[in-house]
């Protein structure tokens, strides 16, 4: 018998094909398993599996979120050029980073306004629209 996690997460797996091996599912556990969304880093997602008493090394935690972006089931957030945040609810959506602790959340969407946008390049067009605001204490 299954749990409502491990539901949720072969759900969420289903939805895009993807085989659920003991890795995806465990790690899907985590990410979707309480029907709650979040935004994750591998490391975090790492150190949760760890404590969650699952054998899996951070290699096949990146593989595994890089497969779970590339299937659409989560979105990478890009911070500094370098730091990687995982998110889970997949609409566009703007996001507040902490600078203090390191900490990606959402931000109302409601209460932001593009106003225009430049003209992409010949040959190309817009694809998203990123926006992450970044908060320190003061």
């Amino acid at each position: 018998m299954t749990d409502m996690s491990e539901t949720l997460s072969l759900e969420w797996l289903g939805r895009v094909g993807l085989r659920p091996t003991r890795q995806r599912v465990s790690l899907a556990k985590l990410l979707v398993g309480d029907g709650q969304n979040r935004h994750v880093t591998a490391e975090s997602l790492h150190f949760a599996a760890e404590d969650a008493g699952e054998a899996v090394s951070l290699a096949t935690v990146y593989n595994t979120l890089k497969a779970f972006c590339d299937a659409g089931l989560l979105q990478e957030i890009t911070v500094d050029g370098s730091k990687s945040y995982f998110d889970t609810r997949t609409d566009d959506h703007p996001h507040f980073y902490w600078e203090d602790d390191a900490r990606l959340t959402d931000a109302p969407a409601d209460e932001l306004s593009i106003q225009r946008l430049p003209n992409a390049p010949d040959g190309t067009e817009i694809a998203k629209v990123d926006v992450v605001i970044r908060l320190r204490k003061t």
